[in-house]
């Protein structure tokens, strides 16, 4: 089956499975590179790393070289459930599927996330409800699969799936925006277009409903995980640079929640600059299984069947 299309005139569907393959892997890539600065100041990165641009392993989680966080295990376990369900996917399918995911001890999971995920646990409920406070970046970070699974469609479908995974863990405004306008950018990349083409069609119009993501001016530094201050960070990294290594390398060492800002920059940059942009020292040492799960995963998404009306928050009786 041929992945779906909207007719740009930009993207061939060869150029689009090599987008997409670039999208995933520099969602690991991002999140690899990230992890070894996560929580410090650029001060600190800069008095031991120097420019930080190796993927090392290390930080304060003490990874390995190569191996990745949440950013991209749960990413990773949301697309599967996609591809599980087909046609059928719902919250339901997405909360079982980060269920299986915390039961499996991650190397890190954060405190909004897991709120969420035992609370499904508790009650069947797969849409939390909403909370002003619950403004995290757990949402957005992992939103991928569905960007991918969603070339070719309509943007009610991508809207739907994008808070239907959302809502799980994290149900608050600027969370749902930032959620979506991240997906329509990887979408949109994926598609053909270029940053100019992302500024104007997903940028402009977040900004416009929520000045606080306005990112031009001061530097966003130390990004927390407030997803305000991380896509601000993300979109001055990809708004300042051409190219994916100098938009990760710049991203990543502003600090802070780092392997966030640098999964979400990772993927979109990815689409954007290709397979041909990806650092192949860095790819050489990213964790060899992580690799070939996002491969194997970009390529099945786009040829998934499309969505149906289940993409709704659901409960089931446990």
């Amino acid at each position: 089956m041929s992945p779906r299309l909207i007719p740009t005139g930009k993207a061939q569907p060869e150029t689009l499975e090599s987008r997409a393959r670039a999208a995933y892997l520099g969602l690991a890539l991002g999140d690899a590179l990230g992890a070894t600065v996560e929580f410090m100041t650029p001060a600190e990165i800069r008095h031991k790393h120097g420019m930080h641009d190796r993927i090392i392993g290390g930080g304060w989680l003490r990874l390995k070289p190569g191996h990745v966080t949440d950013d991209t295990t749960m990413a990773l376990a949301l697309g599967e459930a996609m591809l599980e369900a087909g046609a059928d996917f719902s919250a339901l399918h997405a909360a079982r599927a980060f269920d299986r995911w915390m039961a499996g001890k991650p190397v890190d999971i954060g405190n909004t996330v897991r709120h969420g995920i035992l609370r499904f646990r508790r009650t069947g409920e797969t849409a939390m409800p909403y909370d002003e406070q619950a403004g995290g970046n757990g949402a957005c970070m992992r939103v991928l699969p569905v960007a991918l699974a969603s070339v070719g469609e309509d943007d009610a479908l991508l809207e739907r799936a994008c808070l239907a995974q959302a809502h799980v863990t994290h149900h608050q405004d600027q969370s749902d925006a930032a959620t979506l306008c991240v997906a329509r950018m990887v979408r949109d990349a994926v598609l053909g277009a270029d940053i100019g083409d992302l500024h104007h069609h997903c940028v402009a119009p977040l900004i416009a409903a929520h000045p606080a993501f306005a990112f031009r001016g001061r530097r966003q530094e130390n990004p927390s995980g407030y997803v305000v201050d991380t896509l601000r960070a993300v979109l001055q990294a990809l708004f300042e640079h051409d190219d994916f290594e100098p938009t990760l390398v710049d991203v990543v060492n502003r600090g802070g929640d780092a392997d966030t800002t640098g999964a979400i920059s990772g993927m979109i940059a990815g689409a954007l600059y290709g397979e041909a942009s990806l650092p192949e020292r860095w790819l050489r040492a990213l964790d060899p299984a992580v690799r070939a799960c996002c491969i194997v995963q970009a390529e099945a998404l786009l040829r998934c069947p499309p969505m149906g009306e289940a993409i709704t928050a659901s409960t089931v009786s446990l």
